[in-house]
């Protein structure tokens, strides 16, 4: 894909300012569980339950447990960028496996502000993914990145083609933020949606990756059509790209 916009500029996951404006972190480990969807469903959901008592700000993090555990997403000095952090639970994951002192790094940027506050070495921005520069992404001193996340989905309207439209098009610009930040044997991860143009972007992932997997983790839930695609040791760029 190229880095052109792609469908309404305000698909994001739940839009908000684009001031890219950077956040400090506070140190703290966590902050209260962000109720989402509904609530006498979420009283019986096991995962909403062990989050809210581990601490976490959203169930999803669990996905990400899940997927990191069978493809070893992430490493102690990774450096990684989450698009669509907010409310923050998967940065609250990639915290726990990250090593700074062996230079691991990670920046987080949505269009919400994360629920949740981060040390130093994690770097929560508010901004829109397509505003935004490729290269203004990574952090100083950093030349690549090491992995690439992005739970972003759009703002349904309960059109299911639209819906896939909108979905595919965060997907695939998040795939080409991942070909332009990743370094070679960088690992990728996406939430799309079932449908529409899958076949397609599992096609342009691996010409980016050597391995794609597609995953449905155990926490997702049954009445959703999402799915992550899994990329795995991004390919080393040609001379002529």
């Amino acid at each position: 894909m190229a880095g052109a916009r792609r469908g309404p500029k305000k698909t994001g996951k739940k839009t908000g300012k684009k001031t890219g404006e950077k956040k400090s972190g506070t140190g703290k480990s966590s902050s209260g569980f962000v109720k989402r969807g509904n609530a006498r469903y979420d009283r019986h959901d096991a995962y909403y339950k062990k989050a809210k008592r581990e601490g976490f700000v959203a169930r999803s993090v669990y996905k990400l447990e899940e997927i990191d555990a069978q493809y070893h997403l992430l490493h102690k000095g990774d450096k990684v960028l989450d698009l669509g952090c907010a409310p923050g639970s998967w940065l609250q994951y990639v915290q726990k496996k990250l090593d700074p002192a062996r230079g691991g790094q990670a920046v987080g940027i949505d269009l919400l502000p994360t629920h949740t506050g981060f040390p130093s070495w994690v770097e929560t921005r508010i901004g829109d993914i397509y505003d935004e520069d490729a290269q203004g992404l990574l952090p100083d001193g950093v030349d690549a990145f090491t992995v690439v996340l992005s739970d972003m989905a759009p703002n349904t309207t309960g059109v299911r083609t639209v819906d896939q439209a909108r979905s595919m098009a965060l997907c695939e610009h998040a795939l080409y933020l991942a070909e332009e930040l990743l370094a070679p044997g960088g690992r990728f991860c996406v939430k799309v949606l079932e449908g529409g143009d899958m076949p397609q972007f599992l096609t342009r992932c691996r010409e980016v990756f050597d391995t794609v997997k597609i995953k449905r983790p155990k926490g997702t839930r049954d009445t959703s059509s999402e799915t992550y695609v899994v990329g795995l040791d991004r390919k080393k760029r040609s001379s002529a790209g």
